[in-house]
């Protein structure tokens, strides 16, 4: 089975129960445990989104992103320092966003697919340098 890593808006929707768009919304519920992760870069954007208002959090951003990783299936993926080195010289026509890099250079040297609804994101996909599925 393939395994997954969730975008920050991905994990976003999830957490607040909305609907995903296919083929999501068929092929996530069939992952096992262990096949979906989530990026520790996402507590951060997280974070960043509360503190600027563009997201209400019933609690702290840590606290709801614990919760969100204590979800059964739902795994941390590693952020190490290749990962971090990687993001800087992803292939191709990579989009700026720091984050969005780190989500993708994670992507590939783990082999996960990366589930976003991120038309940049989809786009560096679709040029073949990272598997992500549209959410």
């Amino acid at each position: 089975m393939p395994a997954y890593l969730l975008d920050t808006c991905a994990v976003i929707w999830i957490a607040e129960g909305a609907r995903l768009q296919e083929p999501a919304a068929s092929d996530l519920p069939k992952a096992q445990d262990g096949e979906l992760f989530v990026s520790p870069i996402s507590a951060w954007e997280v974070a960043n989104l509360a503190a600027k208002g563009k997201i209400a959090l019933t609690m702290s951003p840590e606290v709801w992103f614990e919760r969100f990783c204590d979800q059964r299936g739902v795994v941390l993926a590693e952020m190490s320092p290749s990962v971090l080195i990687a993001s800087a010289a992803l292939p191709g026509n990579p989009p700026a966003d720091p984050a969005d890099r780190i989500l993708l250079a994670t992507a590939r040297e783990f082999g996960h697919t990366l589930v976003t609804r991120d038309a940049r994101l989809l786009e560096y996909g679709e040029q073949g340098h990272a598997r992500v599925m549209g959410c």
